[in-house]
């Protein structure tokens, strides 16, 4: 357990507690702070840049910590043409000179490689990439910024920001059967629209979300961008310590939760029995209905996957719905495991077969569909993801 110094004078939510540790100081929303970085990465979409804005702009290609940056190749993987192979090429020459961690075509998607081996509790992790927010899940202050705020990361071991104001999410109740953390942010999605939580702290709370999964909770804080969140929160509890743990790193736990007195710029309170299974159609995220009224919509494929939903959990209900049955003629079933570590969890358990004997096409860890570049859509096609 990492003791956290700071003396609190004011009661805090989330973020603040974590801004407030690492500041050394009592951060309120829109104090401009400058913290340290305790873990930086980036993927083959956003580190070439980075690494060209290091050299030209700052005059430097020296990492500040070697220990706290890593690259990964999750976005085209494997690499789809010569033009990718020869990016991926800088990218393992930037990552051997510097001597930092570099994860390859096939070790999964960057948000899951960060959650088993690098964020935790009161950690600020910066990724360039959006749904970095997903490691508020562990506790963690987890936010995208671009190459340039990346490069200077990379750089100084530092990064400065305004503190967000917070949003306090509640969940209360059981979900309904077939209902799961994904349908209750599309759901939540749908009542505050695409920005509704713009560069605020989301904080998922509530007795629903207690009785989540680490890993359901994951789904919440990955999509806080999607509602324009700076970042996704969920309490560090019993459960977090639990999946540290699992990857041998109980020693970085530290319990998280919010001051009872704390104060919210924005509340809601969602009773979990209003939510049905949910659908988010082209072109918004809050363009959210019941599953029930797009009922036999012709669908050319299905994905399964993803760094929101590729997970063992999900690897296991899509294996439970689809254990004997077939996937539909004409519907192409397209499956991306987070991380290699899920990959081969799905195996021992049966999980990859029951897939494979369903017809679905089982690729090497990593984003796959979501970026487009390994599996391409036609004109017109219809997809579910």
């Amino acid at each position: 357990m990492t003791a956290q110094t700071t003396a609190q004078t004011t009661a805090q939510t989330m973020v603040e507690k974590i801004l407030s540790a690492k500041a050394k100081t009592d951060v309120r929303p829109n104090d401009m702070i400058t913290v340290p970085v305790d873990f930086a990465f980036a993927h083959d979409g956003t580190l070439p840049l980075a690494i060209e804005l290091m050299e030209d702009e700052l005059g430097t290609r020296r990492v500040h910590d070697p220990e706290k940056v890593a690259g990964i190749c999750d976005h085209a993987s494997p690499s789809p043409s010569e033009q990718v192979s020869n990016v991926q090429a800088m990218m393992r020459a930037f990552a051997c000179e510097n001597e930092i961690a570099f994860y390859e075509n096939g070790d999964g998607v960057c948000h899951q490689i960060v959650l088993e081996r690098y964020a935790a509790p009161y950690k600020i992790v910066i990724g360039a990439d959006s749904h970095t927010c997903t490691h508020g899940a562990l506790g963690a202050f987890a936010t995208g910024m671009g190459s340039t705020d990346l490069a200077a990361v990379m750089a100084y071991g530092k990064t400065w920001l305004k503190v967000p104001s917070s949003y306090r999410i509640e969940i209360t109740g059981n979900l309904p059967e077939h209902v799961h953390s994904k349908d209750a942010f599309l759901y939540l999605c749908g009542k505050i629209t695409a920005d509704g939580a713009t560069y605020m702290s989301m904080e998922f709370l509530g007795d629903t979300v207690d009785e989540m999964s680490v890993e359901s909770r994951i789904v919440m804080c990955n999509m806080a961008i999607e509602a324009g969140g700076k970042c996704g929160l969920c309490t560090a509890d019993d459960r977090v310590c639990e999946f540290l743990a699992r990857y041998g790193r109980k020693d970085e736990y530290t319990p998280l939760s919010p001051d009872s007195e704390a104060d919210y710029a924005s509340e809601i309170t969602i009773p979990a029995d209003d939510i049905e299974p949910q659908i988010a159609a082209p072109h918004r995220v809050d363009n959210v209905a019941p599953v029930g009224e797009y009922e036999g919509v012709p669908l050319d494929q299905v994905c399964i996957g993803s760094c929101t939903n590729g997970r063992i959990e999900d690897l296991r209900i899509a294996a439970r719905i689809l254990k004997g049955e077939k996937a539909a003629e004409g519907t192409r079933l397209v499956v991306y495991p987070a991380s290699r570590d899920v990959l081969l969890q799905a195996i021992s358990e049966g999980v990859i077969r029951t897939l494979v004997e369903a017809g679905a096409a089982v690729c090497a860890p990593g984003c796959g569909f979501c970026i487009g570049r390994t599996v391409a859509l036609a004109d017109g096609e219809v997809v579910l993801s």
